[in-house]
Parts: C-alpha cells; structure tokens; sequence
C-alpha cells in the first residue's frame, strides 16, 4: 500500500502510517530500528532496494531522506516537505517513508526526521553516497548509534579513508570494511592452521577501491608486518599473499568470485569468495549497534603509511604453493628483534 502526501508535515505522515498499518493489517511492534537513508534522487531506487531486502533479516522502519535542489531563489527560499508512505508488501517486512525535502527544508532534514523514529529503538543513518565528513556531527548522524558510509561511493575514495580517521568516532563504520569480511575471515583461519612467524603481506587488488587499502591497513595493524599495496586490474581484490616461516600463504580470486587458497605443504583448495551485493553489507552493519574496535584500529593505521608501492602495477604473483620460482620467504622475524628494533 502506497499513500503520497505532497506538502505535508511529521505528524501527517504519523497518521498515514498507522492508516496504512490498519488497513494492512500490519503491527508497528516487530520492527527493531530505525535506518535512515540519505541519499539523491538518482540512487534512491538501489539504496531503497538494498534496505528492503536488508529487512528481511532486520525489519525496520525505514526513512529515506532525498534532498531537492530547488531550481529558482523564490523556491530556495520555501521550505517544502513531500512523502511517500509504504506499509506491507511494497516496504519489505517494516514500513517506509521517502521524504523529499525542498527550499529551506534541506538544511533541517533532522526537524523533519525526528518525530518519525520508532520510540526506544536504535538508530542507523546511512549515507548511500557523498557521505558528510564528520559523520557524528552531521545533524542527523547525532541521531543515531551507528553511521554508516560508503568510500567507495565517493569522488575519491583512498582520501575518503584518510578523512574518516581523522574524524572517527565510535559507531562509524563503512561498507568497504563490510566488503572484507570473507577475506579476513578466510585469511585468519588460514592463519590457525599453520601458526608461523609472519615477514610481510601484499594485497593486489583494482586501483582507488578503498576495501584494499583497508585489508592492508588491517594486516599491518594486527601483524604488525610491513605490507605492500599492488595494483591490478580488479575485479575488487584479486589477491593476497602472506610470506611467513612455514612458507607462503596465497589467496588468489582473479574472476570476483571463486578463490584458490594455497599453503606450503598443502592442496591447493578452492574457496566460494563471491563479491557480495549492498543489501547484505547493509544487513551485516546492522546486526551489530556497538563500536567496531578492529574497524577503527585498521582505519588509523593510515593509508600513508602503507608501502609506497601501493601506486605500482602489481607483477604475477609467485607460484602457489612455494616450489621453484616462489618467492623465498623473509627471514624469521623474533619478538626480541622486534622489541630491539624500537
């Protein structure tokens, strides 16, 4: 059921939506948040899209928040509100309003958004594209427990990454961190199963994806090993290769969807690695309202500090599982040598 409302106001779309759920028949109880989106209207249908697929295994009210650029002075200076209300099956498993906002409207979407929150629920604003940059000052991201961005949706993703660390405050996430949670996952059971001295780390993958720059960030700040960023020509990540005592560990996803995962002294094994959609990114951020300690500590590590390689074409990489031609690994490195090297 699809109510519009042009030049409307809060408490109007209040009582569309308990219109809309009584003649439905749908219960406001059930619905565990409140995920704002902000967005444009160009990308409005995919992000919408995203979030109702993400209700699934959330459900939520959900306000999509698109601001108007207001073609003459007269119309800059009217503040004008419109809304489309949507209760069952065209809102997912919860209810959505998109809020258009006009004119003077703009500058005070979180007047607007405020009396719409679901009463004692958590808030997640997320900002599909053109993220603000400090999230946490944003009006409405002070709404919320959890902000969540998207570098990789920005003009300039890497300096996206270096802007978020300056600004980092707990409860801000990205979908590029999303993005490498099957390779971190893989790499650290990887890492159970041979408990070797690690040397160094390359990540290859395409050139300006922020989730590279993120994994190399991660390694270099939980191994506290030197690690080199190369670029290939993608899908996303293709791959990263691990030098330690026990030989290399290598894990290679040339096509963005089947990876190999190579280890000294072990079959090569094939890995599903697919590149995953934003609906379940979105979903995965929204399964957790706490601070992500790792995120942050990957994300002040600092782009700059990574190799200054990082820009290179990336070369083949080594033959899998060692053997000749493979890279030999570096020497050992001890925790006295490194306590010395302070």
């Amino acid at each position: 059921m699809k109510i519009d409302l042009t030049e409307t106001t809060a408490s109007k779309i209040n009582k569309a939506l308990v219109q809309g759920r009584r003649a439905v028949g749908t219960p406001a109880v059930g619905m565990v948040l409140t995920l704002v989106i902000v967005t444009d209207e160009e990308n409005a249908y995919d992000a919408l899209k995203a979030a109702n697929e993400a209700s699934r295994e959330h459900p939520s009210r959900t306000l999509v928040v698109i601001k108007r650029v207001s073609r003459t002075p007269r119309d800059r200076a009217k503040a004008r509100l419109d809304a489309e209300v949507r209760v069952g099956a065209d809102a997912g498993t919860g209810e959505t309003v998109v809020l258009r906002l006009y004119g003077e409207a703009i500058d005070h979407a979180q007047s607007v958004v405020l009396p719409l929150l679901l009463p004692d629920a958590p808030v997640v604003v997320w900002w599909a594209v053109n993220g603000p940059l400090d999230p946490a000052k944003d009006p409405l991201g002070a709404l919320a427990q959890r902000r969540v961005t998207d570098a990789y949706a920005s003009e300039q993703p890497i300096q996206e990454l270096t802007d978020r660390a300056a600004t980092y405050t707990p409860g801000d996430t990205d979908l590029s961190w999303s993005r490498i949670t099957p390779w971190r996952s893989m790499l650290a059971a990887a890492l159970d199963q041979m408990p070797c001295e690690i040397s160094s780390a390359v990540v290859e993958g395409e050139e300006f994806n922020p989730s590279c720059e993120l994994l190399g960030m991660w390694l270099a700040s939980r191994l506290n090993v030197p690690v080199e960023r190369t670029v290939s020509s993608g899908p996303g990540l293709t791959a990263v290769r691990l030098e330690t005592s026990c030989g290399p560990i290598v894990l290679d996803r040339p096509d963005g969807s089947l990876a190999t995962l190579s280890m000294q002294g072990q079959p090569d094994r094939a890995v599903a690695l697919k590149r995953r959609e934003t609906s379940e990114l979105l979903a995965e951020e929204l399964r957790r309202l706490d601070p992500d300690d790792t995120f942050a500590a990957a994300l002040k590590y600092g782009v700059e500090r990574l190799s200054e390689t990082a820009r290179t074409t990336a070369p083949e990489m080594p033959a899998k599982g060692g053997g000749e031609g493979a890279a030999k690994p570096a020497p050992k490195k001890t925790a006295a040598k490194k306590a010395a090297a302070k």
